[in-house]
C-alpha cells in the first residue's frame, strides 16, 4: 500500500471538507456486516495465524544459525532436524491459514457484492422518473460497480490488511525487543525519515491519480457518446473520422502520460523502502555484529534481527496511514448509503389498495402540478460530481386547475401548443409524478391509494419514441407479460400490423432488434409498442403523440393497430396531427397548463378559438399538399372544415 494513496482508491475520492456521517462504522456493522459476523470472525483468526506464522521464519533460522555455530554441541542433529521440521510446518500452516483467509475473504466478498448491488439496484428503479431526467447514468453505474466493489473491499480487505499490518508488526518488534531493545529502538529510528519521505511522495502520487481519475472519466465519456447507436449515427452523418481520432487520442494520450508518471512516482517510494531496508539490514549487521564479535549476542539472534528489519518496515509504515485508509475505506460505504438513503417519494402509501377489475374511469378534479425541486429529486453527486447542496425550490406550475373526466370506453384527446403540458397531465395517470394540488382518479379511487403494481398493470402507455431492450424481439414483447404464449404474442403483433413484418425477418421473433431497436423504422418500432401493450391488455392506454414522426403509409398503418388496441378501453390521447383524432369522443385544448376549450371535433370547429385556428392551419397545409407537383407531405385524409 503506498501512502497517500488512500483518498482515491477504487474511485471514492474524498475532497478537503468532507466529512463522513457519525454513526457510519456501526451502521456498516449492524445492515451489512450482520449476515457474515461468524465469517469474519474465522477471518480475521486466519488473518492473524498468517501473519503470525509469517514472522516466525525468521526466528527459526536464526536458532538454526546458531546450531550451525556450534556444531559440536550435544544434541545439535537433533536440534537442526527438529527446526528444520517446524520451519517446513511453519510453512505449510502458513500457507493453510492464507488458503482459508483467501477463500473467506472471496465468500464473504462476493456475498456482500451482490446483496449491495441488489439492494442498490431495487431501491433505484423504484425512484420517479424525476430522478433519471436529472441523474447522470455513468454516475449511477458507478454506484453499481466501483462503490459496491469498494465497500466489499472495505470490509474483508481494508480492515483485513490492517488488522496483519498490527499483527505483523506488533510480533516482529516485539521478538526484536525480545533480542535487544537497545538495538530495536536504533534500528526503528530511521523509521520517522522514511514515513516523512514517504507522505511526500503518497501526496503527489494522490495528485496524480486524481488526474488520473479525471482523464479516465474524459476518455470513457467521449467512448461512451461516440460508441452507442445515436451517437455514432451522428459521426457517421456529421462528423469527421479523423477529427473524432484525434479528439480520443488527446484523451487516451493524456491517460498514457499521467499513467508513466504516476508509474515513476510510485517506484520512487518502492526505492525509498527498500532504501530504508537496506539501510536498516546493513546497521544491524554493523552494530549486531560487533556485538557478536565481542560476544555479547549470538549470531543467529543477529540475523533473525535483520530479516525482522524487513517484516518491520513495511507494515509500520503502513499503519502511519491508517486513519486516511480506513476513512477512504468508508467512503464508498458512505456513497452507497447516500443512495440507499434516497426516499422514493412517489411510494405505495399505507393502506394502498389493490385495484381489481378496472372499469377505466379516469377523472382529474382541480388538478395542479409543479415538478420537483432538484433536491428532492436527485442528488449532486449523481448529476456533477462533488457539488454544493441542490436547489430546493420546486418548479413554476405546468398545471393549473384542471378537470375532466374520461368514462370507461371513451377517447379523450388532448391538443394545443408544444410546452403547453400536455405530456405532463398524462404523466399523472400513471403517477411517473404526483399532483401539486388537486386528485387525479381511477374507477373513483385517488390513484395515490393504489399500488403502484396494480396501477401500472391498469394503464399502458405507447410514446412517441418507444424504447426496446437491445433483446430478441419475442423477449420485448414479453416484457409487458412474462407469462405471454406464443400464440398470444402472435395473436398481439397481428392486431398490431407487425407480425408479417416479424414473419419476414430471417430469425422471425428471435431477431435481436439491436440497440433501443435501431434495427426497425419508427413506424415498426410504434407497432411492436402497441403490440406490447396489447399483450398487456391495460383498461387504459395513454398514447403520447405517437405517429408525431411518421410518414403517411407508416402513420396509416399504426392507426389501424390503434384501432384494435383502444377498442373498449378508455384511451387518452396526445394528438400533433388534428385529423387522427377527429372522432374522440372529446377534444381538450390545453394552452399554458389550462383546458381552454373541450368539445367534440365539430362542436370546437364551429366554436373557433384556437383548436379551429390550429385545425385550419393543417387543413390548408393537407390541401396544398395534395395539388399536382407538390413534393410535401402533410395531412391525409383530413376532412374539409365546416
Amino acid at each position: 500500500m503506498v501512502p497517500g494513496t488512500a483518498l482515491v482508491r477504487h474511485g471514492a475520492i474524498l475532497p478537503e471538507d468532507k466529512r463522513l456521517p457519525k454513526g457510519l462504522v456501526g451502521r456498516v456493522w449492524r445492515e451489512f456486516a450482520r449476515p457474515y459476523r461468524r465469517r469474519l470472525t474465522f477471518l480475521l483468526l486466519a488473518i492473524v495465524g498468517a501473519s503470525t506464522l509469517t514472522v516466525l521464519p525468521a526466528w527459526l533460522v536464526g536458532r538454526i544459525v546458531n546450531v550451525l555455530e556450534r556444531p559440536d554441541a550435544p544434541g545439535a542433529d537433533g536440534a537442526l532436524n527438529l527446526l528444520v521440521v517446524a520451519l517446513v510446518a511453519v510453512a505449510l500452516g502458513a500457507a493453510a491459514f492464507s488458503l482459508l483467509q483467501r477463500y473467506l475473504s472471496a465468500s464473504i466478498g462476493e456475498e456482500l457484492i451482490y446483496d449491495l448491488r441488489r439492494q442498490v439496484f431495487d431501491h433505484v428503479q423504484r425512484m420517479p422518473i424525476s430522478f433519471f431526467t436529472r441523474t447522470q447514468t455513468g454516475a449511477l453505474i458507478s454506484r453499481l460497480n466501483n462503490d459496491v466493489i469498494g465497500a466489499q473491499r472495505a470490509l474483508t480487505g481494508t480492515f483485513g490488511t490492517l488488522t496483519a499490518n498490527v499483527v505483523q508488526s506488533a510480533v516482529a518488534v516485539g521478538t526484536m525487543l525480545f533480542i535487544s531493545w537497545q538495538l530495536t529502538v536504533l534500528v526503528l529510528g530511521v523509521l520517522p525519515a522514511f514515513v516523512l519521505l514517504a507522505k511526500s511522495v503518497g501526496r503527489r502520487l494522490q495528485e496524480l491519480t486524481r488526474q488520473s481519475m479525471s482523464l479516465n472519466a474524459d476518455m470513457n465519456t467521449v467512448m461512451t457518446e461516440r460508441l452507442n447507436v445515436a451517437g455514432a449515427m451522428l459521426v457517421k452523418l456529421f462528423g469527421n473520422p479523423a477529427r473524432e481520432t484525434d479528439e480520443f487520442s488527446h484523451s487516451a494520450r493524456g491517460v498514457a502520460d499521467i499513467g508513466v508518471r504516476s508509474a515513476v512516482v510510485g517506484r520512487i517510494f518502492f526505492a525509498l523502502l527498500a532504501l530504508v531496508g537496506t539501510l536498516g539490514t546493513a546497521l544491524v549487521y554493523w552494530l549486531g555484529g560487533q556485538r557478536v564479535l565481542t560476544g555479547q549476542l549470538p549470531l543467529g539472534d543477529v540475523v533473525t534481527f535483520a530479516l525482522l528489519v524487513t517484516q518491520a518496515y513495511s507494515p509500520l509504515a503502513a499503519l502511519t496511514n491508517a486513519p486516511i485508509e480506513v476513512l477512504t475505506a468508508l467512503v464508498s460505504f458512505d456513497r452507497v448509503f447516500e443512495i440507499l438513503d434516497l426516499v422514493p417519494p412517489i411510494r405505495d402509501r399505507e393502506g394502498a389498495v389493490e385495484l381489481i377489475d378496472p372499469h377505466g374511469e379516469v377523472a382529474f378534479s382541480h388538478v395542479t402540478f409543479a415538478y420537483p425541486s432538484a433536491a428532492d429529486s436527485s442528488l449532486a453527486s449523481l448529476e456533477r460530481g462533488i457539488s454544493p447542496a441542490l436547489d430546493a425550490a420546486p418548479g413554476a406550475l405546468v398545471l393549473r386547475d384542471v378537470s375532466f373526466r374520461a368514462r370507461p370506453g371513451e377517447t379523450v384527446a388532448l391538443v394545443g401548443p408544444s410546452g403547453a403540458g400536455k405530456s405532463t397531465l398524462l404523466n399523472l395517470v400513471p403517477r411517473l409524478y404526483d399532483v401539486t394540488d388537486g386528485v387525479v382518479r381511477l374507477d373513483g379511487h385517488d390513484v395515490r391509494d393504489l399500488t403502484l403494481r396494480s396501477l401500472a398493470d391498469a394503464v399502458g402507455v405507447v410514446t412517441q419514441d418507444p424504447h426496446l431492450f437491445h433483446d430478441t424481439v419475442r423477449a420485448n414483447l414479453r416484457y409487458a407479460r412474462r407469462d405471454a404464449t406464443d400464440d398470444e404474442i402472435r395473436a398481439a403483433c397481428e392486431a398490431a400490423q407487425i407480425h408479417h413484418v416479424i414473419e419476414a425477418l430471417p430469425e422471425g421473433y428471435e431477431t435481436m432488434v439491436g440497440e433501443r431497436g435501431y434495427r426497425f423504422s419508427g413506424g415498426e418500432k410504434q407497432r411492436l409498442a402497441i403490440a406490447r401493450v396489447l399483450l398487456k391488455d391495460p383498461a387504459v392506454v395513454v398514447l403520447d403523440e405517437a405517429t408525431a414522426h411518421l410518414d403517411s403509409e407508416s402513420e396509416a398503418l399504426v392507426q389501424r393497430a390503434f384501432t384494435t388496441a383502444l377498442a373498449g378501453r378508455t384511451s387518452l390521447v396526445i394528438a400533433h396531427r388534428l385529423s387522427t383524432i377527429v372522432d374522440a369522443d372529446q377534444i381538450l385544448v390545453v394552452q399554458a397548463g389550462r383546458i381552454v376549450q373541450r368539445g367534440t371535433h365539430v362542436e370546437l370547429v364551429q366554436a373557433g378559438g384556437l383548436y379551429a385556428s390550429l385545425y385550419r392551419t393543417q387543413f390548408a397545409q393537407a390541401r396544398d399538399a395534395s395539388r399536382p407537383g407538390h413534393d410535401g407531405g402533410g395531412e391525409a385524409g383530413i376532412p374539409a372544415p365546416a
